[in-house]
């Protein structure tokens, strides 16, 4: 028997999987998902297989992440973290200790709406602490940054293009442009261990497969490249590579990518002041923000895409660019057919800012809402950042995630780490307790988001992909975890919920405060991508 096909079976544990609710084991041959049940009769029907004792640990599908940034994040993990900077004193400080003659400091992370004073250093501020050193400092949202006036030197055209300021933060495409200097200066042994640190804590966090963002305003052809090569060692979590860019069709089939989708902006950001809104920002009252593409152009993309076999993409925030998407996707119906449109899974990153009807449009086309729950946790709420920027009426129709999924439209969870930390468990418990209330999702709802969804998103679903069934890839994570509970709407549904014949999966507690699991394995195509399960003297 080929070493590959040898077949492992898990034992005396709790197996989530809606075949057999109250399943103990498991069997895996080679990459596949072989059998699920009880123990006995799992070491019955496979006498020869290695028998590993969970001890009671809890086995589920592997999450997908469906948005990251890889190498920003590798880079927050191995570098400077601003996100525990509570002040403009502290980030000079930072900065000041982090700088080093000869080379490029980027940081991320900083936000000033969580400061006791909001003011932002000035440049001026922000050169002495740093000397020479070029200096780029994304904010959390990654659509503005504070720069060093040696960096922005590495950047011919930034102090004439939009979003440039000669004393706080750039935004738009002096951001932009000055961003595309800061990544050129990583080098490509940076960028390695940068991607390996993001991959590997990716894993350590229960995730097999991630969806790369990419695109001209966000990393580079190189970067992405030297991504997906990194991905094909199957000892890592597996990397589906997006392109954000218009009329990139020929640069989409030279890498293999399923799509020109991703972070292609039709807005920016709230916490920038750069979403598209239809009517001013409360706390900025001379701007509704930026949009990038109009709906003839939006059109186009969605066109092309399609007739190329691609998916199409975008990010969208704000609800002025919102309506911009679905116009521009009316009048892709118009030119292509509806068929055409629905075949083809295109998808949506962010969505926050968006009504029923335009869901229920959006659902008919099969447009995937790729969405980022942790937004809600870490700026949601009546005092949290959204209300700041929107007013708390504005802000309380943020990310309406029973909306989406209540309209019929797909459903994937994301990080856009670094934005949010690579954490799918508190993603899961942030989209069940949304802070407005009646806008989050259903437990079981939430964590097929995070699996199977994912798959979905990216069109690799088979009907078994990211479940674990007999037949489905081997695509899991072990976990230590305490009680499972099954949510449901009321007493009488709570019981049936919890007693086996119901067939419903149990889940850990999500509610705030618990303790969330944590990986002991995780495991992608049957092969241990990390582990933390022998240390624990099992197996």
């Amino acid at each position: 028997m080929n070493s590959d096909e040898r077949t492992t079976l898990l034992t005396g544990g709790r197996v989530h999987t809606p075949s057999s609710p109250d399943a103990t084991a498991m069997a895996i041959t080679g990459d596949t998902v072989v059998w699920v049940g009880q123990d006995g009769p799992g070491r019955a029907l496979h006498p020869d297989a290695e028998e590993i004792a969970l001890d009671g640990a809890f086995v589920a599908p592997a999450f997908v992440d469906s948005h990251v940034h890889a190498t920003a994040t590798g880079l927050h993990l191995s570098g400077l973290d601003l996100s525990a900077v509570r002040g403009g004193a502290e980030l000079l400080a930072a900065v000041r200790s982090a700088a080093r003659q000869g080379e490029v400091l980027l940081a991320h992370g900083w936000d000033s709406s969580t400061w006791e004073d909001a003011r932002v250093p000035s440049r001026a501020e922000l050169d002495q602490a740093a000397g020479d050193t070029p200096v780029y400092l994304s904010r959390v949202d990654v659509h503005s940054a504070l720069v060093s006036t040696a960096m922005a030197d590495l950047a011919p055209g930034t102090r004439s293009a939009e979003g440039w300021s000669d004393d706080g933060p750039l935004t738009r495409q002096a951001h932009h442009l000055v961003r595309a200097a800061a990544r050129a200066a990583i080098t490509p042994s940076q960028r390695r261990a940068a991607q390996l640190a993001f991959l590997r804590t990716a894993a350590a966090r229960g995730i097999a497969t991630v969806h790369e963002c990419a695109g001209p305003d966000i990393s580079g052809v190189d970067d992405l490249t030297a991504l997906l090569d990194l991905a094909e060692d199957p000892d890592l979590p597996a990397v589906v590579g997006y392109w954000g860019e218009i009329g990139a069709v020929d640069l989409a089939a030279r890498l293999g990518l399923p799509g020109l989708a991703g972070d292609l902006f039709v807005d920016g950001s709230l916490g920038s002041h750069t979403a598209a809104l239809c009517a001013t920002y409360t706390d900025l009252p001379h701007t509704a923000g930026a949009r990038y593409l109009d709906a003839r152009t939006i059109a186009d993309h969605v066109v092309s895409c399609t007739e190329a076999g691609l998916q199409a993409g975008f990010h969208v925030i704000g609800d002025d660019a919102v309506g911009e998407v679905v116009r521009g996707f009316q009048l892709a119906e118009q030119a292509i057919g509806s068929r055409a449109l629905a075949g083809r899974r295109h998808r949506l990153e962010h969505l926050e800012m968006i009504d029923a009807e335009q869901a229920r449009i959006l659902a008919s086309w099969g447009v995937v809402a790729s969405v980022q729950p942790l937004f809600d946790a870490a700026w949601g709420g009546t005092s949290g950042m959204y209300a700041e920027r929107l007013g708390a009426r504005r802000a309380g129709g943020l990310n309406p995630f029973s909306t989406l999924a209540a309209q019929g439209m797909p459903l994937a969870l994301g990080s856009d780490a670094p934005v949010t930390p690579l954490d799918p468990w508190a993603s899961v418990r942030a989209a069940v307790h949304h802070r407005t209330p009646g806008a989050g999702l259903s437990p079981r709802a939430a964590f097929t988001a995070h699996t199977r969804g994912g798959h979905r998103a990216a069109g690799t679903a088979d009907g078994t992909t990211g479940s674990l069934v007999p037949g489905a890839p081997a695509h899991y994570a072990i976990w230590a975890a305490a009680d499972l509970v099954v949510a449901g709407s009321d007493e009488r549904v709570q019981r049936w919920s919890t007693d086996p014949r119901s067939g419903v999966p149990g889940l850990p507690a999500l509610e705030p405060g618990t303790d969330l699991p944590r990986c002991l394995r995780t495991v992608r195509a049957g092969r241990i991508i990390h582990d933390e399960f022998a240390v624990a003297g099992r197996a």
